[in-house]
């Protein structure tokens, strides 16, 4: 009867994953900047979320930005503010949206919008019609900007 009962619970996590569907970029919901659902339906993986941070053929968010979590990695930007202690300064669904279009909270900023799959100034050939990264990697960099607090 357990197993039963095992096999029963594992299904129905199985179906809730199944059913969870990835917003795309032109049916993501801002209110006033914030993105307060996922946009998966599954929880970001901060490790991953780190390497996109990390990535300079993704994320690339060290090209503007400063954060000690990487000290590893060189060159680190200083147009854009320090990201230590990010999460003490933006709860998660606020840091979705900055992720996702940073436009839509700050308008003249100059971070790129990661979540967007049109409406480029100037995309490379290849390039219109996908985001810069994915539903799932946009979720990845929130998960792991939540965990840059102050120590």
């Amino acid at each position: 009867m357990k197993h039963a009962s095992l096999f029963g619970l594992i299904a129905a996590l199985g179906a809730t994953t199944a059913l969870a569907e990835v917003v795309a970029p032109t049916k993501v919901m801002f209110d006033e900047g914030v993105v307060a659902a996922s946009l998966t339906g599954v929880a970001g993986d901060a490790a991953e979320g780190r390497k996109v941070f990390a990535n300079r053929k993704q994320g690339n968010c060290l090209a503007c930005h400063a954060n000690s979590d990487l000290s590893e990695e060189s060159f680190h930007g200083e147009v854009a503010p320090m990201l230590d202690g990010v999460a003490d300064r933006w709860n998660e669904a606020e840091l979705r949206g900055i992720v996702a279009n940073a436009k839509m909270t700050f308008e003249d900023t100059m971070m790129p919008a990661f979540y967007i799959d049109s409406g480029y100034v100037r995309p490379l050939e290849g390039f219109d019609g996908q985001s810069i990264l994915t539903a799932q990697q946009v979720e990845d960099v929130v998960a792991y900007l939540m965990t840059l607090k102050e120590e």
